[in-house]
């Protein structure tokens, strides 16, 4: 006999908001489904202290040069694959620094492979590469996935630093942070793809967006980390540069031309005044950080004024 597993989780439960759903028109089911969504940010900004922690984490990692893993099954696995995916284009990570674990691989993105979730020692399997200094983060909705559970146990065992984003019960997992997000019942009882999933999705989209940031990858607001790889990502980089310097088209193109395609560089060319060879070796002395990179120009430009100043005296 198939071994039951009692469900306690909220995510489960009978939502009696929607009780009656099956009995409303198009628009009042839609707008049911819209009430409980307004539910989520709320629940989101209740737990961002806690999201801190891993934020801070991660990037100590990432300076390291360590890894961020992300672990999940279903929905919880595949949106964590979509967030990994989206790094490399967004702000040039370099491959293999953000890697997506889903429980059944690549063909679970497209097809349900739900029962392998149940597998703990596929979550271990699938965390080997997880080492010494990375951070392992695991995606559950239910809060006691299998095979996210294996996948934590593993990396911490490793001396990796773990978390874990649930929006069901706070089970006591042993890791680094906790984050649970109480969304509360879902619309239809038990589908987790709908608020659940969208609390996950809010929690790793700040979460990868803040550690980028942290990482030097914008300018104020502005992507300016992007490969541009396309001709749209090309005219986006045009664009953030006339905006951001406030030069004219041919100038920011030629920059952009300059310095062979890096925005981080042609920007500090064009708002430093100095050539794309010394805007590099600026930012790679401040890690990439624009903003800091033009303070260092300045105060570089300063010192060789003083002492300038004190040769002719």
């Amino acid at each position: 006999m198939t071994e039951v597993d009692p469900v306690e989780a909220e995510t489960e439960r009978s939502n009696e908001r929607t009780a009656d759903i099956d009995e409303r028109s198009t628009l009042g089911i839609l707008t049911a489904l819209h009430n409980e969504d307004q539910l989520v940010a709320p629940a989101v900004g209740l737990v961002l202290e806690d999201l801190v922690s891993l934020v801070d984490a991660a990037v100590e990692s990432y300076r390291r040069g360590g890894t961020i893993h992300y672990f999940g099954a279903g929905t919880s696995g595949r949106l964590g694959v979509m967030d990994g995916a989206e790094l490399p284009p967004t702000f040039s990570v370099e491959p293999g620094r953000v890697v997506a674990h889903i429980a059944g691989g690549a063909r679970a993105m497209t097809e349900a492979v739900e029962g392998i979730e149940d597998d703990a020692a596929l979550g271990a399997a699938d965390a080997a590469g997880v080492g010494d200094g990375d951070v392992a983060i695991g995606l559950t909705a239910s809060g006691r996935t299998p095979y996210v559970l294996g996948a934590l146990e593993a990396a911490r065992s490793a001396g990796a630093f773990t978390a874990i984003v649930s929006a069901g019960t706070d089970i006591g997992a042993p890791t680094d942070v906790s984050i649970y997000i109480r969304t509360g019942p879902e619309a239809i009882a038990g589908s987790t793809r709908l608020k659940a999933g969208t609390a996950q999705k809010l929690i790793i989209n700040s979460f990868s967006t803040a550690l980028m940031i942290l990482l030097g990858k914008t300018y104020g607001n502005l992507m300016v980390d992007m490969a541009p790889t396309n001709s749209k990502l090309r005219g986006r980089a045009h664009a953030l540069l006339e905006e951001a310097t406030g030069a004219d088209p041919l100038e920011c193109a030629a920059a952009f031309s300059a310095a062979d395609g890096n925005v981080k560089v042609a920007l500090v060319t064009l708002l430093a005044d100095v050539d794309p060879v010394r805007a590099s070796q600026t930012l790679d002395i401040v890690d990439g950080h624009v903003k800091q990179a033009l303070k260092q120009l300045v105060t570089d430009r300063h010192e060789r004024t003083d002492s300038g100043r004190k040769e002719e005296t």
